[in-house]
């Protein structure tokens, strides 16, 4: 978290007014435009994995740069030139360019839509990264496409020309690393590509770091009217500014650039006159990394690169594709925000919607060693972890409403080294390495000691994921789900016993909320290992070991019946046994419902549900007594416990309120306060995908398995 100790001086002067007044120092007075609706903390623009993804940190897309996740400045620029005058509708340079008015921002699960008008005409630019997870080609696919729709609104006619570049820093990971780019022609395309000239490929792990190696594309059609060229950025832009095109080809200044940030590759679109009916021009953005992850001394390609495809192919397909994924996008999209509306609402919608591309920007699909897609998430703004089973756990709803397909080729990793020998603990790993390079876990004493290890936590993940993946593929009638179970079973069993032992009162450990510390007795753990061994019992029966699922169902059913008595503290339940007056959220309590295991009564969940209500701050639903801090994964899991619209919108319009006006613009948070709104840590991780929770505990959309 070091980059944001700069800001902390900011930070305790608004807590201080926060305290003083009651009231946030931005709910008043913004130096920013606001458009009406939903205004995310931040926009995602271009949202493929943990290196290639772009945001805006703005409220309008021309008050500030485009930057990376982790906040470093990844330039996108766009003008547009009316009438012989130019104006910015993407990023904040040039400076001396006046900045078209930004109309609204509308963000739904694929798409990132902006609306700007004045001078007689309206422009539509449209972000699309085309993460539909049913479709693995599609999902796979480093292609973001930006759209541009312009019209008149005035009755009259306009000459117009458009201006797009991509700076030179999407290719590097530290200012003094040089970059050169060349111009292409594949077929039907103008293709410009920009690189690092080091190439150490794979060569750079972490958690705060960006990519160097590989190649960034941008294309367009070549029947559409453009230049394009690879030059200095302030050239290209004012030569866009006065001239309405640029020189193509490669500038020989180009080469020559000191600071990669100036190198740019630039296009121009040439519209021509433009009227009432809408005019239209696409770019393709693309990334190739030649290679994503380094999996235990093996190189392994990105998804898309399996068959042998290379780049230009690649580009040549998504072109050709690119309607065909336009209607689908829209149709995924308007599918998928029915479905949230019907759920949770149109802010439930929202924030949904804002939390489905993040949640796959920190994850890539690579080939792994028999050719099989595997989904590797980083754990972003953390300590950069590989294939952390408790991130991958909070992300699990959003694949398995979608593509519980997904899910499973993130949890072979995990089992595969569990097995290979070189993890020998009777409980689960924590990671499997440090992003991108999987080799062993680097969390707590590794794999060669028990320091700081989170043996309840992670087998009880594990064993709850997998009861989730066969329940979701068909209700474990798909012959592929029993078949994951079984190649996995040993482990899985030896985990469940671990459970059964050490599971229902746990010892002094951490959970997956680590950052509050250690804790013994952890009744909210003890949830969590409970109902594993219920999905374990379940899980036994489905592979036909009726004596081991009666065993393990009579386990769990005694341990259900002694954690309410020893879990009752008056009108809730404890954040530790042995810690009267205390509480915490039960989020682990609604796998109850979603696995159908319904191990504890009614009366528990709604307890829990009541006292929650009543201890609602400003912003959301504390973690526990301890803090005012929360994790906004955990409170959609919480407010999933509710059995009615009306509770669950009590529970989640702060969180709404807190994303609308939060001061800290930077990709979700999933770490806050719920009294000043401040974020704490963490931002833009795939755990987000827990925001999808309250679809998968809808039985409209995941029924539950008749009988168990």
């Amino acid at each position: 978290m070091g980059r944001f100790s700069s800001q902390m001086w900011l930070l305790i002067i608004v807590a201080v007014i926060i305290t003083v007044t009651g009231a946030p120092l931005w709910a008043g007075g913004q130096a920013e435009s606001m458009p009406k609706g939903f205004r995310a903390p931040a926009v995602p623009l271009v949202a493929y994995n943990p290196y290639f993804s772009i945001w805006s940190f703005n409220t309008t897309l021309t008050d500030g740069p485009t930057r990376h996740w982790t906040g470093e400045k990844q330039a996108l620029t766009s003008m547009v030139r009316i009438d012989g005058k130019a104006y910015r509708i993407m990023g904040d340079r040039p400076g001396n360019v006046p900045a078209l008015e930004q109309q609204s921002c509308t963000v739904l699960p694929t798409r990132t839509i902006y609306e700007f008008g004045g001078e007689g005409i309206k422009v539509e630019l449209t972000f699309l990264t085309p993460r539909i997870p049913d479709d693995l080609a599609l999902f796979s696919s480093p292609v973001t496409y930006l759209t541009w729709k312009v019209a008149a609104t005035d009755g009259k006619p306009h000459q117009v020309q458009l201006y797009f570049d991509g700076s030179g820093s999407l290719v590097i990971n530290h200012a003094w690393q040089r970059a050169d780019g060349r111009i292409e022609t594949v077929p039907g395309l103008r293709v410009a590509q920009l690189g690092s000239r080091s190439q150490k490929v794979l060569g750079t792990k972490g958690d705060d770091v960006r990519i160097d190696w590989g190649y960034l594309y941008i294309a367009s059609p070549e029947s559409e009217s453009m230049q394009s060229a690879i030059g200095i950025v302030n050239r290209t832009q004012r030569q866009f500014v006065d001239n309405g095109s640029v020189t193509s080809g490669v500038a020989a200044e180009a080469a020559r650039v000191v600071l990669t940030s100036d190198l740019d590759a630039a296009f121009t679109f040439e519209l021509g006159t433009v009227g009432a009916t809408p005019v239209s021009r696409h770019i393709l953005l693309a990334y190739d990394e030649i290679y994503s992850i380094a999996y235990f001394g093996k190189n392994l390609p990105p998804y898309w690169r399996a068959n042998g495809v290379d780049a230009a192919q690649m580009l040549v397909k998504s072109e050709a594709d690119y309607t065909a994924t336009v209607k689908r996008a829209e149709s995924f999209d308007n599918e998928l925000m029915q479905k949230l509306d019907r759920v949770g609402g149109e802010r439930y919608a929202q924030i949904a919607a804002l939390a489905y591309r993040q949640s796959f920007a920190a994850q890539t699909v690579a080939v792994g060693p028999q050719g099989q897609p595997l989904l590797f998430p980083k754990e972003n703004s953390s300590n950069g972890c590989i294939s952390t089973v408790d991130v991958i756990y909070p992300s699990a709803p959003v694949l398995l409403l979608l593509s519980p397909q997904l899910l499973v080729d993130s949890l072979i990793p995990v089992f595969d080294y569990a097995e290979s020998g070189a993890w020998n603990f009777p409980f689960a790993p924590h990671d499997l390495g440090t992003y991108p390079v999987a080799d062993g876990q680097v969390y707590g004493g590794g794999a060669t000691s028990e320091r700081d290890q989170m043996p309840v936590e992670e087998s009880g993940n594990m064993i709850l994921l997998t009861a989730a993946v066969s329940r979701a593929m068909a209700g474990g009638a798909d012959p592929g789900a029993k078949q994951f179970v079984s190649k996995y079973w040993s482990l899985l069993s030896r985990w469940a016993e671990y459970l059964k032992k050490a599971g229902f009162d746990p010892a002094n450990q951490l959970s997956t909320d680590d950052f509050a510390g250690h804790l013994a007795h952890n009744a909210n753990l003890s949830l969590k290992a409970i109902l594993a061994l219920g999905a374990y019992a379940y899980l036994a029966g489905e592979l036909g070991h009726e004596q081991v699922a009666a065993d393990y169902r009579a386990t769990a059913e005694a341990y259900a019946r002694q954690w309410v008595d020893r879990a009752k503290d008056g009108d809730h339940y404890r954040l530790a046994f042995d810690l009267p007056g205390s509480w915490s959220q039960k989020y682990n309590l609604i796998w109850d419902t979603v696995l159908g295991l319904h191990l504890f009564p009614p009366e528990v969940r709604q307890r829990i549900v009541r006292f929650d209500l009543a201890h609602i701050a400003r912003y959301g639903l504390p973690l526990d007594s301890r803090k005012s801090y929360t994790k906004l994964d955990w409170e959609f899991w919480t407010a999933s416990l509710a059995e009615s619209r009306s509770d669950f919108q009590k529970l989640t319009d702060p969180i709404w309120n807190w994303a609308n006006n939060s001061i800290d613009r930077v990709p979700l948070t999933d770490w806050y306060d719920t009294k000043s709104g401040m974020q704490q840590g963490f931002q833009a991780r795939s755990v987000v995908g827990g925001v999808f929770m309250p679809v998968l505990a809808d039985k409209r959309f995941f029924p539950p398995v008749a009988g168990k």
